[in-house]
């Protein structure tokens, strides 16, 4: 299936709502269980912005048909369901850490330890190393820019169909993650370690005392309203800095000059998941994992919706009859 088949990349646009709606419906079940609560400005207006440009997109599509122009469909359209998903994961995160399951750091730090790459001794590298710990922590925001250059990038370059199935690999590996994480809960290295922000004072620790904070809150109950732009990432297993790092990298890999600058970019955000983000090397690892399983998955369903359709197609073709000719 090439990727300007605008007619495909619409079926897989159509179905990347479901798992949105899904998550959507857990969300709403889940704030009316704990007891968490929405700012409702910041998420009326963010999701006020994303309504926008979902209805010019179909607006566009149900007004033009088959004449409709792809890039202003799918451009406009992947972005307000970016914005959607990024609002509803953001506190579906939280919801499941309110289901305070044992925090498993410990268990986290003793693979990695097994494996030969604890924690501590990295961290203490990069912080002997400043101008590498100012990199990293640089490299470490890069999640969030790519989230609305890539759907703009494949659509420029007409790959309509590599866009749908990057949304719908980042949606499954969102859920996964989401469901992982209630089952097993953690904060991060330097927590496990024990290791005060003060013993490493060249390291960024924001991200890390962000996480501590907003996850000991959802546990002892003191947190209730979750404001949107306020919102840390309290996943540490499995990272999804490290998925959403492989998505963006498979996503933009064909796209010629930038798919070299946005893998080298990306792998740097990978190096600076364990010690900005403060997540055990298993949790990079697994977040790698996740991310290659969920392109796997959505490249299968691709390939079976269009064997599908080559079957449909065969099975309503007229059938050829035989007929003798005259000089028979």
């Amino acid at each position: 299936m090439v990727d300007t088949d605008a007619k495909t990349a619409w079926q897989l646009y159509q179905l990347n709502w479901l798992p949105i709606a899904i998550m959507g419906s857990l969300l709403t079940l889940g704030l009316d269980v704990t007891g968490l609560r929405l700012e409702p400005v910041a998420y009326g207006i963010t999701l006020a912005i994303a309504a926008l440009f979902v209805v010019i997109a179909y607006r566009h599509r149900i007004a033009k048909g088959d004449c409709a122009d792809p890039k202003l469909i799918f451009s406009l359209g992947t972005i307000g369901q970016v914005i959607i998903t990024c609002a509803i994961v953001g506190p579906l995160s939280y919801v499941a850490g309110r289901m305070g399951w044992p925090l498993q750091d410990q268990a986290l730090l003793a693979i990695d330890r097994a494996l030969g790459l604890d924690p501590e001794p990295i961290a203490r590298f990069v912080n002997d190393h400043p101008w590498l710990a100012d990199v990293l922590s640089r490299s470490y925001g890069l999640i969030k820019w790519p989230l609305l250059f890539t759907p703009v990038v494949l659509t420029l370059t007409a790959r309509y169909v590599r866009l749908q199935l990057f949304m719908l690999a980042m949606s499954l590996a969102l859920a996964v993650t989401i469901v992982v994480s209630a089952l097993v809960p953690a904060i991060g290295t330097y927590y496990g370690l024990q290791l005060p922000a003060a013993q490493v004072p060249d390291i960024n620790t924001a991200v890390y005392a962000g996480q501590l904070r907003d996850i000991l809150a959802l546990r002892d109950g003191s947190l209730h309203e979750l404001q949107l732009f306020k919102l840390s990432g309290i996943v540490s297993f499995p990272s999804f800095h490290a998925a959403s790092a492989v998505l963006y990298m498979w996503a933009l890999w064909p796209v010629r000059r930038i798919g070299g600058i946005a893998a080298a970019l990306n792998l740097m955000m990978i190096a600076a998941t364990p010690v900005i983000g403060a997540h055990y090397i298993v949790d990079v690892a697994g977040g790698i994992a996740l991310a290659a399983g969920s392109i796997f998955a959505a490249k299968a369903y691709l390939e079976w919706m269009s064997r599908t359709a080559r079957v449909s197609a065969a099975a309503a073709a007229p059938a050829v009859v035989w007929q003798p000719s005259l000089a028979e």
